[in-house]
């Protein structure tokens, strides 16, 4: 199996969710994953969101804000419904990824939560729909105001286990509060919740990165991230609070100290322009993690390879 950070878009043509896992390990600490809004208006409307991040140096896209009901994409060539995703895959040569959020109705809000449509929602449904558009992988999480708790996040792996397939690749946590009360700040993730999310079948356990939740220090995250591995799983540790639109020296700040605790890959979200981060800051971010060699040629590498 190739490092993923060695992998070309025909590796990634080839490859399930847990051969995509095991590219991740090997790599050590040196995957990018960007989320972007595919709904927005891009930041540049020639390409979209997806495109301009894979152009910046990330290894995986996440997209956020797509309705499986209704699949658009901002600027995408057109492309039927059913073939949107496979479109974009085409264009970016990265394996895509799909939030879908766990709403808990029953959750103790801390505000007025919005509603969301039932495609952007984590059902059996949507799962399956998410699976049949081609995603290559699922992250069950919460944007802000969405009433998303750990609980029906654990809930939840478990159906999407079952939509993807034993071959399927789950990423699962929260990266702030969503609107829900006593899962704020340091008490977001704690080790039952952990040993839970694994229990449930997820591959992939989210938690923020030092320096982005209050509480969340390097020596909370790598306790964290430990107990993640001895476990069997990866983490995933992610800048989601907006501060992926602070200055460059921020990005490297917090992308050295989730390296420190040990992250097998890095989340950088899209809250900095548009719905993406900005994209000097992921190629920052990358630069930080694996250096510019890794960097310059994942950015520069043709998606015909």
């Amino acid at each position: 199996m190739k490092r993923l950070l060695d992998c070309t878009a025909s590796d990634f043509d080839q490859m399930t969710g847990q051969d995509l896992k095991k590219a991740i390990i090997a790599s050590e600490g040196r995957t990018i994953l960007s989320e972007v809004i595919g709904a927005f208006s891009p930041l540049y409307p020639a390409v979209t969101n997806a495109e301009l991040a894979a152009a910046f140096g990330a290894d995986l896209i996440l997209l956020n804000f797509f309705d499986v009901r209704n699949p658009f994409i901002e600027s995408l060539p057109e492309a039927g419904p059913a073939e949107v995703v496979r479109q974009l895959k085409k264009l970016v040569g990265r394996p895509v990824g799909l939030n879908l959020e766990p709403v808990d109705f029953q959750a103790d809000k801390l505000e007025a939560l919005q509603q969301l449509p039932e495609g952007r929602m984590a059902t059996d449904a949507s799962l399956k729909r998410a699976k049949e558009l081609g995603f290559d992988f699922v992250c069950l999480t919460g944007n802000p105001k969405t009433g998303v708790t750990n609980a029906e996040i654990t809930k939840v792996i478990e159906k999407a286990r079952a939509a993807f397939g034993p071959e399927g690749l789950i990423i699962a946590g929260k990266m702030h509060g969503a609107g829900v009360a006593g899962e704020t700040g340091s008490s977001m993730m704690t080790e039952e919740t952990l040993h839970r999310f694994v229990e449930a079948g997820a591959d992939i356990i989210l938690i923020p990165s030092p320096g982005t939740v209050p509480g969340f220090t390097v020596e909370k995250t790598s306790k964290l991230v430990e107990l993640v591995h001895q476990k069997g799983a990866l983490a995933i540790l992610t800048t989601g609070t907006s501060q992926e639109g602070a200055d460059e020296q921020t990005i490297k700040q917090i992308a050295l100290n989730s390296k420190m605790a040990g992250a097998d890959l890095y989340h950088i979200g899209d809250a900095g322009a548009a719905g993406i981060a900005s994209p000097e800051n992921i190629m920052a971010y990358s630069i930080v993690v694996r250096g510019k060699r890794h960097t310059y040629v994942r950015m520069a590498a043709s998606v015909q390879r």
